[in-house]
């Protein structure tokens, strides 16, 4: 659960004013890395042309037999959703390949907590619940 008053949003939010900067989604595939001095360089390169990230996308595919390639991949989005935080994205898109068994479901309701904590939404866009 999030930390933030309803009323701090607000009055930050009455201090706001527009940006000329154009939201950009980051592709994680486009991405070479996660590591923070790369992630540093993206930042500063897209901000430089006037792009701020609103979001990351992602692809998912869990692998229902194999429990080390399940969490190879929670691994990989949990990586991604510190991408995200750290290029100041809002958001993390997860779009989910196929069917999903419990245990994948398992892991996306872990990314989405990981996700709340560290600041950023966690949206699963492939419509399932």
């Amino acid at each position: 659960m999030s930390t933030t008053s309803s009323a701090g949003v607000e009055r930050t939010l009455r201090g706001c004013r527009p940006a000329d900067v154009e939201p950009v989604v980051v592709d994680a595939s486009d991405l070479e890395s996660t590591a923070p001095d790369h992630l540093r360089d993206i930042k500063q390169g897209l901000a430089a042309r006037g792009y701020q990230p609103a979001a990351v996308a992602a692809e998912a595919a869990f692998d229902a037999e194999s429990t080390l390639e399940r969490q190879r991949e929670a691994d990989r989005l949990r990586a991604l959703v510190r991408a995200a935080s750290f290029l100041g994205a809002g958001r993390i898109e997860v779009s989910v390949d196929g069917e999903t068994s419990e245990a994948a479901r398992t892991a996306l309701a872990a990314l989405a907590e990981r996700a709340d904590r560290e600041g950023v939404e966690f949206v699963r866009v492939d419509g399932a619940a």
